[in-house]
């Protein structure tokens, strides 16, 4: 078909977490190039069916790069071969025709396999619990365009807010450290005034809940940073040390 493309796919595939996984090859025939990466899938796996195979497990939502649901590391890289997108906003026009596309789960010990793709990332969730919320008093709730937080502050909070939990971050790091989504989190609300109250208790419940779900160190490397689909910057590792390093001496002090 003309304007179409012929691609070789070499999927993870494993039955769930305590089994053995492999690579599986598949065609995928007469994919166009204006197609998502997700839209590319959902064809191979209408073609499984019609087969009676049992299709490929992946993760997607919204696909409107808003969820973070759609983790693939496709060859080699957390979300596939552009920056600053997700996989649901890749487009199979960044291939091409006769390519051999390998495409896996992340790989962490905090990210067990669920089943093909798709991996648990729950850990991401207590990290939240522990810590990623504002107080909030009973009775009526007073307008926040009334509390007063200069642009540059407001943006960079903004900035912090985009992190969408996807765990590209987890993905790309050799030592599946998740220093920058904590960073992120923590930064968010560290910025604006609402989020003082917990401050020092935030950092600190959130990292000590970080190193229990068994992520790794930071490496320094900055490997998060350059496959983070909404580009969060390594400052907020450097905030997130800083803010845990004051939340110790002030507890130090008490």
């Amino acid at each position: 078909m003309a304007g179409t493309m012929n691609l070789t796919l070499k999927v993870w595939r494993q039955k769930d977490a305590g089994s053995p996984g492999k690579f599986v090859t598949y065609p995928a025939k007469n994919i166009s190039p204006d197609m998502s990466f997700l839209e590319m899938f959902d064809v191979l796996n209408e073609e499984l069916i019609r087969n009676n195979e049992e299709p490929i497990a992946f993760d997607h939502d919204c696909r409107e790069g808003i969820c973070g649901m759609c983790s693939m590391y496709i060859n080699g890289r957390a979300h596939g071969p552009l920056a600053g997108v997700t996989t649901c906003q890749l487009h199979m026009r960044s291939f091409h025709d006769g390519e051999t596309i390998t495409v896996e789960p992340w790989r962490a010990k905090a990210f067990p396999v669920i089943k093909d793709l798709v991996v648990d990332r729950s850990a991401f969730e207590r990290i939240m619990q522990a810590g990623g919320f504002v107080s909030v008093k009973t009775g009526g709730v007073p307008d926040g365009n009334v509390i007063p937080i200069p642009k540059p502050i407001a943006e960079e909070a903004m900035d912090a807010a985009a992190c969408i939990g996807c765990g590209a971050c987890v993905a790309a790091c050799k030592n599946a450290s998740a220093m920058l989504f904590v960073s992120a989190k923590v930064s968010q609300l560290a910025l604006l005034p609402q989020g003082q109250a917990e401050r020092k208790e935030r950092v600190e419940k959130m990292t000590a809940q970080m190193n229990e779900e068994f992520f790794g160190s930071c490496t320094n490397t900055g490997a998060c940073s350059a496959e983070c689909p909404k580009l969060i910057g390594q400052e907020y590792i450097a905030r997130l040390n800083r803010e845990y390093i004051k939340a110790k001496v002030l507890s130090h002090n008490v």
